[in-house]
């Protein structure tokens, strides 16, 4: 995920204090990975530099002044841009779970054992979000629908890899 990007998208609607702006990604986006307030003003000042958000003003506190920022008319173009631009789709090409496996086979160590302790990885993982999606809201709920689909998706590799074991050892060890 594009951090400046997504802050962008934040200060979008209205301008915000850094503090704000944590708080709002922490909400949406932060999951189990809440930011770092020194993430989101490094973020900031690059983006300031930048010319993508502005000072808005700047309001005296207990500490440093705090300073309000704004998106600037490049910084939308470039939040529109990004929003409008696909995500490349990421095919896994070098998945280290496909390496594991290799690397089992060729070293002599039962690739099964493998396989069936990344089902057991992967199904807890599954239950845990399962709990997390059923006691969330909507954004948390898609969230961990999309985590969940990802993860069966890994489950029918990993069933159709244990499938192919024998195929597999024949090709790698010729």
């Amino acid at each position: 995920m594009s951090l400046p990007r997504t802050l962008l998208g934040l200060l979008d609607p209205q301008p915000a204090h850094g503090y704000d702006l944590k708080r709002s990604y922490d909400q949406h986006f932060g999951g189990d990975k809440p930011l770092a307030y020194g993430q989101v003003y490094a973020a900031l000042a690059r983006m300031l530099g930048n010319g993508l958000v502005e000072v808005a003003g700047v309001e005296p506190g207990d500490g440093p002044d705090r300073k309000r920022y704004a998106i600037t008319d490049a910084g939308v173009t470039e939040l529109h841009t990004w929003l409008e631009t696909p995500e490349p789709p990421a095919a896994y090409l070098q998945s280290t779970l496909y390496t594991k496996v290799v690397l089992a086979v060729l070293t002599g160590t039962d690739p099964h054992d493998l396989l069936d302790g990344q089902r057991a990885a992967h199904l807890a993982e599954m239950r845990v979000l399962t709990r997390r999606k059923q006691g969330g809201d909507l954004a948390t709920q898609l969230v961990c629908d999309h985590a969940l689909l990802h993860l069966e998706a890994d489950l029918r590799w990993l069933e159709l890899t244990a499938t192919r074991i024998e195929a597999l050892k024949t090709a790698v060890v010729r």
